[in-house]
């Protein structure tokens, strides 16, 4: 089972810890009370709530600040910090804006379940293909990332870029929007600290970037990277509507034209809202190469992914049912359309 790949590490802290409340959870239930933050016993029960309920499953792991050691057959033992919040002290007086406030917005105090989705992906892909196993027309083949320059979008903590670069693509640049909690520290960290430790070396190119999806013809890195990336990752990063049309174009503008766009999400805020995703991405000239529903809290017998057809609607679903799915898609620029 997925989540079972992630568990806590004894809560240490690196860093002064923020003075600022802890931000609210993104599915909307009441946050929790204020626990012992060294309580390590509570980490491990909420490690298994996902084998009691899987159901229920989490499309999210962890608390600001947080380690959590994320386990990989292919790459071993991960650390992955999860991002915290700057101090409310850090505001600048010359910026009318809240950067705390904003950053908080964004969510990226988690890890997501979306993000370890394709993680595991490229994983295999990898594996597959250093044992000259990896077909052309399998479904592993799609998130195969060796020699292919890497974007990824709304990155938060950045495993999935962690792993793009442990597989060896050409080059990852792991971007968020500017307001993002994660660039003040922990997605340098991940990248470091894990690059750094591999058995395996990493010949990648790598760089952070603060972008802000839809500034695209002002910003200046935007403009230069404009068609340069084989690969886009962007997981979990679909709740906010108002942002559909601005992710859209973005995938658009830095896509090359042979590239693709991978997109995972879970449904923890409703099916409508990431179909109704889809919907804006055709629009937008995208076209949708492969699509199907994946469960994240079991696996068949061979240890191979439990998958269904993707649906915008799926009568009887509910709260209750559908945090235990995502949809994975491969996109593509829609002039390749067939």
């Amino acid at each position: 089972m997925l989540h079972a790949r992630l568990r806590p590490l004894p809560r240490r802290h690196p860093f002064p810890l923020s003075s600022s409340p802890s931000a609210p959870r993104p599915d909307f239930v009441d946050p929790e009370g204020d626990a012992d933050p060294d309580e390590d016993s509570e980490d491990l029960f909420a490690a298994f709530l996902p084998h009691l309920f899987p159901d229920d499953a989490p499309s999210f792991h962890g608390d600001p600040g947080q380690h959590l050691l994320y386990s990989s057959p292919r790459y071993g033992d991960l650390e992955i910090m999860v991002p915290s919040y700057p101090d409310q002290s850090e505001r600048r007086s010359d910026n009318p804006v809240n950067q705390v406030e904003e950053g908080r917005k964004l969510f990226a105090h988690f890890l997501w379940s979306a993000g370890m989705v394709v993680a595991e992906g490229v994983e295999k892909a990898d594996m597959l293909e250093s044992s000259g196993q990896l077909s052309g027309t399998d479904d592993v083949a799609m998130w195969r990332v060796k020699g292919e320059n890497v974007l990824e979008l709304g990155a938060g903590a950045g495993l999935p870029s962690v792993i793009c670069a442990l597989a060896q693509a050409s080059t990852v640049t792991i971007t968020d929007h500017p307001s993002s909690p994660a660039l003040s520290g922990a997605i340098g960290f991940n990248m470091t600290h894990n690059l750094r430790a591999s058995k395996i070396p990493s010949p990648t190119n790598v760089a952070i970037q603060p972008h802000e999806w839809g500034i695209l013809e002002t910003d200046p890195w935007a403009v230069q990277h404009k068609g340069s990336f084989t690969r886009i990752v962007a997981a979990d990063c679909y709740w906010m509507r108002s942002q559909h049309e601005n992710l859209a174009r973005t995938m658009r503008w830095f896509l090359a034209p042979e590239g693709r766009v991978w997109v995972v999400a879970s449904f923890h805020t409703g099916r409508a809202i990431v179909a109704g995703f889809f919907e804006t991405a055709l629009q937008m000239g995208l076209a949708i190469e492969r699509i199907y529903e994946r469960d994240l809290s079991s696996a068949r017998e061979d240890g191979s992914e439990v998958r269904r057809e993707w649906m915008p609607e799926r009568e009887g679903e509910g709260p209750e049912n559908r945090k235990r799915w995502c949809v994975v898609a491969l996109l593509k620029r829609g002039e390749e359309a067939v």
